[in-house]
């Protein structure tokens, strides 16, 4: 596939196939991730391939933050029991750090550098018949999700991605032309 195609094409998966992830597969495509620029080549990557009970594990303190905003207890709990079996019924999903520098502006570049492998990741994905879909959000903080992940002191979740065969291909959403968002500087 050529890349603008698959840039073009790529969309946020969030219904797959029962199909498994094969560790090939993922393995490919974190060499794709690894392969994005880097400055001062510190490689802050960390990549958490979870299985079925950390993904229910990290679906339970997703759940557990979205069941607080349910006033009926019963209808809490239904929430949360929802959102983790949502994900520990996901094909695969990856969690994805970046270790922590006491340097803010190499702390800055790395937060770029790993989303940039996030991004060679999601676009590869198609190529091997896969589709992602990336979330962030303050869950990345709360202990519950990295003791799910199991994630080191000194990183920082920076995205999780659900991988696996795409159910079906969603439209794609509208999006406004480059001009409307470029300055030519002379």
């Amino acid at each position: 596939m050529e890349l603008l195609e698959a840039i073009r094409r790529r969309r946020s998966i969030k219904d797959f196939t029962s199909a498994p992830v094969e560790r090939e597969a993922i393995e490919t495509l974190l060499e794709a991730a690894v392969q994005a620029p880097n400055h001062r080549m510190t490689e802050p990557w960390r990549f958490y391939v979870l299985g079925p009970k950390a993904r229910r594990a990290y679906g339970e303190a997703l759940g557990a933050r979205k069941a607080r905003k349910v006033d009926d207890p019963t209808a809490a709990a239904a929430v949360l029991e929802k959102v983790a079996a949502e994900h520990e019924g996901l094909p695969a999903m990856l969690a994805v750090t970046m270790v922590l520098s006491d340097e803010p502006e190499i702390r800055e570049e790395d937060y770029a550098a790993t989303f940039m492998a996030i991004q060679n990741l999601s676009l590869a994905a198609p190529a091997l018949g896969l589709g992602t879909h990336i979330k962030t959000g303050a869950v990345m903080d709360d202990p519950r999700a990295r003791a799910a992940v199991g994630v080191a002191e000194g990183e920082r979740i920076v995205a999780t991605l659900s991988l696996g065969v795409p159910a079906a291909l969603p439209d794609p959403k509208p999006r406004r032309p480059a001009s409307d968002f470029t300055t030519w500087v002379e």
